[in-house]
């Protein structure tokens, strides 16, 4: 009789490990590493591989460089914890960015950095939101991308945003008064810079005088397009489109638009490293929060860093890693959380992303309750194989 209590006992034990944790085998709750410290696991989601790739592994390497910087600095732990992180490719794709966002909770993630592009992005955010878990994307850009939750925030800045600021600066510098569009007609990020883009040139009292478009199956040939442009008696182009277009768009446009100034947004970062030329970049403007030759130390020293360990200078992508891993570490100090204390953690975390203020590479920010950041856009120029900061004036 002893024999089968023992046994029914052993059985309701296994079982009560089952329903808390899954298994008795499960990661621990909250694990410590070898040193005692608590491990605060964030976990970040974007393009690895493929056509879009450096856009995921800058902000994987940006985050990693803060990640690694906070650690060093902090040996007992940041508020007690050790930040662990860990950045699954999800080729470009939402489905593969939602199971790489299911692999990262089973392996233990408190936070997550959401994922690089919009579409996948939007994925994430509507996985995490059934979860709790804060969603703070480095650069998932289309409102689509976080509007649907009150967990997501964003540290780039939305493609409306984009939009308006590009027509804002374009007229405040007498940039142009006529300008032609090129933009990709089935990409949300494309569209919804276009589309505020266009409405805010109609404020300033900017002409668009020509308006050409590609699909994602018409993305190599680009010829009628650039000839309608050249014709139109443009000004300026604005470009509201990726890098990987923009290269081919260069380079079947060289000698074709001599006059015209060339502008994008956020998407033309990483440019140069999709071009085999970097003087065909030459002259190309884009706008976007973070210049890697400016002078403020905290610019300098994450340049520095992160030229010592990637032999590569960062562009915004990195900068948005980056920045987004020093607002998690302050929204968890206002929150007043610690590694002896982290009930309802992600609640505290989320609560605290309206009251802080973030002195970032990317500028100093604060967040509204719909997750949209405020900070002021920079325009950087492409000269000589690097972005540098444009000046308006000369």
């Amino acid at each position: 009789m002893k024999k089968i209590v023992s046994l029914l006992l052993s059985a309701a034990m296994l079982l009560g490990c089952m329903v808390l944790l899954g298994s008795c085998g499960a990661k621990e709750e909250w694990p410590v590493d070898e040193n005692g410290l608590t491990e605060l696991f964030i976990g970040g989601i974007g393009p690895l591989t493929g056509d879009y790739a450096n856009y995921g592994v800058s902000v994987r390497n940006g985050a990693q460089i803060a990640v690694d910087e906070i650690n060093a600095a902090n040996p007992e732990g940041i508020l007690g914890f050790k930040l662990v992180y860990e950045a699954q490719d999800s080729k470009g794709d939402p489905d593969s960015a939602t199971s790489a966002y299911g692999k990262l909770m089973d392996e233990g993630m408190k936070v997550s950095l959401g994922a690089t592009l919009s579409g996948e992005t939007a994925a994430v955010t509507a996985a995490a939101k059934e979860d709790g878990l804060l969603v703070l994307t480095p650069s998932g850009s289309a409102v689509s991308a976080i509007a649907d939750s009150d967990k997501a925030f964003r540290i780039c800045f939305s493609d409306p945003a984009q939009g308006k600021a590009s027509a804002d600066y374009i007229a405040e510098y007498g940039l142009a008064t006529k300008v032609a569009v090129f933009y990709g007609s089935d990409n949300d990020y494309c569209v919804g810079l276009y589309n505020t883009f266009k409405d805010e040139c109609a404020v300033k009292g900017i002409e668009i005088v020509m308006v050409q478009a590609f699909t994602t199956s018409t993305n190599t040939d680009f010829s009628t397009q650039i000839d309608a442009i050249a014709a139109s008696g443009a000004e300026l182009v604005f470009l509201p489109i990726y890098a990987a277009e923009a290269s081919s768009f260069l380079t079947q446009s060289k000698g074709k638009l001599d006059g015209m100034k060339l502008f994008g947004c956020d998407g033309l970062d990483g440019l140069l490293t999709k071009i085999d030329d970097p003087a065909t970049a030459n002259g190309v403007l884009m706008l976007t929060p973070f210049a890697a030759d400016a002078s403020d130390a905290k610019t300098q020293n994450f340049v520095k860093l992160y030229k010592e360990k990637y032999n590569t200078t960062p562009d915004q992508f990195a900068a948005d890693g980056y920045d987004a891993i020093y607002t998690i570490v302050e929204a968890m100090k206002q929150a007043g959380l610690n590694s002896k204390d982290v009930e309802d953690f992600n609640a505290r975390i989320i609560a605290a992303m309206t009251k802080i203020t973030v002195n970032g590479v990317t500028g100093s920010m604060t967040w509204t309750p719909d997750g949209e950041p405020t900070k002021v856009p920079m325009a950087m120029e492409y000269k000589d194989g690097a972005a540098v900061l444009f000046d308006p004036t000369k």
